[in-house]
């Protein structure tokens, strides 16, 4: 047997792989000079165009010059670490920061390969660097334009070449004054007394440039650091200027969009999701929405019930009991600020299309120690996945990507296992780290869109109503005010022409109204029907097909069968009923009413849920006090009333870890009224004055339709169903729903 040892030997091609392939563009190979300028403790860095045409055309004699004042490189330095890919000079152990000497900035490159992007903008490479305290500096010339792009041949032969074939020349010298003693970068003016720092002059250019583009990079790189800082004014004493040049002439292009970006947050979003924090010991999100803060903990039934939430960071034991596993992204802070493309021109949250087209260049950005991981928060960017969501899901149910935008921010030192991708496009999505960060993203925006930003939108609706509600008013002032001119001749005659021509008006709008309101009444209606329909045709599926499995197992007595085709028949014949509440809605003839024992239809629900009930382990009480409670009205509209306050009490008991899940029905005989408890979650009082809204939920998926139409149902038949308020009324700590079925006068 003979044994060999291999040493892997690279072929010079990867240069090309490094550089030109894994960096995808200019703006990121530019991202990764500026980097290493920051890590280098510089307080500033410079980009310089020069020899363009005034078209942007580059010459032979073009080049990017790119300057700092950092520490520069000694010569130990270049050897051993510039030189060499991958080095582990910047590399931190895993929980712990590695910090530069004299600012102590947290690290940002610690790959060792971005000294590669140079490839991506040039063949020929000058870099002058003068290490702080030195007397000398350092020469290092890449000048690789003998070779082609993929480093196969040499001056147009063909040749085996490996990277330890080229050889990079270094030498050293007295200074030369290359680095400014002093420079202005941003109109800031900047002293440089030893000279120290580093020039990277980089010729042979590769790719075209134009204006724009130059533009977008510039624009880009102010990015690098947080856009956020300089919007809400955050002093720091951490200086690091990034300035672009053309020709010697400054690039302007970012403080105009600073400026129109500070006042769209602070003055037209709707919602300001500020001093977010997630913290993983205490599993709780802490925030302030429009300053009022907010604490929502993992086991709140409003994020435990949301699906995604639920399907990743919740498992159950042999008891049915939820338990949220820990997440392995660790804490992270994050703002965000939700706009309304819809808002009318006359709200304070209305947007032109150059405010709109602003707020659309921008996303969610991520920073790591106040730097940004790109391409989070570019225009074309969803890395929280918020347009997949509303594309696989219900829309509404989702805030869009471009309607918000914010930041997130994360450390190496408490998100050690959140690491960028090796070619800088985003984070490493493998393991459970990036999965759960994303995941809680997801549902703290979830949550945001289903309750805060949903409650505006109600408010918007209701004032709206109370716009309506104004004319009744103008018809009162109407009134005095034709009292109070009684016998001017005049004035009489004035006014009946006002009033004449206020009657046209109104009764115009009127009959628009009355339209928008009937075609509304009747797509809420057939949306509401059809959502009951697909709900008990579901359950008439699984009831057949549990019963199909019974008789093949042989389990069943014929009583049980018949019991259990009863009870489909009562589950069908719900769906009849409702298909043809359909198509009373447009015909003038209504469902007949008739005197009704509610027991008799709660009866039939209690069977419909009888499965579900067990499958949750809810336990039923049926209380019932002095003589029967009776109802004028259609077995439809009972039928419908209970069967939303069932599915809204097996919900939120389901997404809740108690042990004893109870529902108690009170049917008080005396007082007509059922009272509907659960010992869920309950409402929080901010949802309260929403839940009747048409398309208000709580729940994910939700229509936020069964309150509302439940609500509407009764009010016709002159009952009403409310919230219980007084202590009497409420018999468990959850949802109580008191319904009354004693007419009002006004309905008698």
């Amino acid at each position: 047997m003979t044994n060999k040892a291999f040493k892997i030997r690279p072929y010079a091609r990867l240069l090309t792989m490094l550089g030109e392939q894994l960096i995808k563009n200019e703006q990121i190979a530019l991202a990764e000079l500026i980097k290493n300028a920051y890590d280098a403790d510089a307080d500033w860095v410079k980009i310089s165009f020069v020899g363009f045409s005034e078209k942007f055309e580059k010459s032979p004699e073009s080049k990017i010059i790119i300057e700092d004042n950092g520490c520069g490189m000694t010569l130990d330095v270049i050897e051993k670490n510039w030189m060499n890919p991958a080095t582990p000079n910047k590399k931190a152990r895993t929980g712990e920061e590695k910090r530069s000497d004299e600012k102590k900035r947290v690290i940002q490159g610690e790959k060792g390969i971005g000294r590669f992007a140079i490839l991506k903008l040039g063949k020929k490479i000058t870099i002058t660097t003068h290490p702080k305290s030195s007397s000398e500096e350092h020469v290092i010339n890449y000048d690789l334009s003998a070779y082609d792009d993929d480093f196969l041949s040499i001056n147009g032969v063909e040749k085996e070449l490996y990277i330890d074939d080229i050889s990079i020349d270094v030498t050293s010298q007295s200074p030369v004054q290359i680095i400014d003693r002093e420079v202005i970068v941003n109109n800031h003016k900047f002293a440089n007394e030893n000279e120290k720092g580093t020039r990277i002059e980089i010729s042979n250019l590769k790719g075209e440039w134009s204006q724009k583009k130059i533009e977008e990079v510039d624009k880009e790189s102010q990015k690098l650091q947080s856009i956020f800082d300089k919007i809400f004014h955050k002093q720091t004493n951490d200086v690091f200027e990034i300035g672009f040049e053309i020709n010697d002439k400054r690039i302007n292009v970012s403080d105009k969009t600073i400026e129109q970006l500070s006042n769209l947050l602070n003055d037209t979003a709707v919602l300001k999701i500020t001093d977010g924090k997630y913290k993983e010991k205490e599993k709780l999100f802490e925030l302030k929405i429009n300053g009022a803060p907010i604490k929502l903990e993992l086991k709140d039934a409003l994020i435990s019930g949301l699906s995604d939430f639920k399907e990743h960071f919740i498992s159950y034991d042999l008891f049915v009991n939820p338990d949220i596993r820990k997440s392995d992204c660790g804490d992270f802070g994050f703002n965000f600020f939700i706009f309304d493309f819809t808002a009318k021109r006359e709200s304070r949250y209305y947007l032109n299309k150059e405010d709109a087209k602003a707020i659309k260049e921008h996303r969610i950005y991520l920073y790591r120690d106040k730097i940004r991981v790109a391409p989070y928060g570019d225009p074309d960017n969803d890395w929280i996945g918020t347009d997949k969501k509303r594309a696989v899901g219900r829309s509404g149910n989702y805030l869009s990507n471009d309607q918000i935008i914010g930041f997130v921010d994360i450390t190496k030192k408490y998100n050690p296992k959140l690491k960028d991708k090796t070619n800088r496009e985003g984070l490493i999505e493998e393991g459970n780290a990036t999965k759960d960060f994303i995941v809680l993203l997801q549902t703290i925006l979830l949550y945001v869109r289903q309750h805060p930003y949903a409650q505006y939108k109600q408010r918007i609706e209701q004032e709206e109503e109370q716009k309506i509600n104004k004319l009744r008013i103008v018809d009162s002032k109407f009134a005095a005010l034709e009292k109070s001119i009684q016998g001017n001749t005049i004035a009489m005659n004035a006014y009946n022409d006002v009033v004449k021509s206020y009657k046209v008006e109104q009764d115009f709008y009127k009959k628009q109204l009355e339209t928008t309101t009937d075609l509304a009444g009747v797509g809420l209606s057939v949306e509401t029907a059809s959502h009951d329909i697909m709900m008990m045709l579901n359950k008439g599926v699984e009831a057949i097909d549990s019963l199909i499995k019974d008789i093949n197992g042989n389990v069943l007595s014929e009583t049980e069968i018949t019991e259990e085709l009863l009870k489909i028949r009562g589950i069908f014949s719900f769906v009849d009923t409702q298909m043809k509440d359909i198509q009373l809605l447009f015909k003038s003839s209504k469902q007949r009413r008739r005197a009704i024992r509610v027991s008799d239809i709660l009866e039939k629900v209690v069977t419909i849920y009888k499965r579900t009930l067990n499958r949750e382990n809810v336990t039923l009480k049926i209380e019932k006090k002095g003589s029967p409670v009776i109802a004028k009205c259609t077995d439809a509209v009972l039928l419908q009333l209970l069967i939303n306050l069932f599915d809204n009490a097996v919900y939120w008991l389901s997404v809740i870890n108690i042990q004893d899940k109870k529902i108690i029905i009170t049917m008080d005989g005396e007082n007509q009224q059922l009272i509907f408890s659960d010992n869920g979650p309950g409402i929080r009082d901010d949802d309260k004055p929403y839940i009747f809204e048409a398309f208000y939920s709580g729940k994910e998926e939700g229509r936020g339709l069964g309150l509302y139409i439940a609500r509407q149902l009764l009010n016709r038949m002159g009952y009403s169903i409310d919230l219980a308020e007084m202590k009497s009324e409420k018999i468990l700590s959850g949802a109580n729903f008191v319904v009354n079925f004693i007419k009002s006068d006004e309905n008698e």
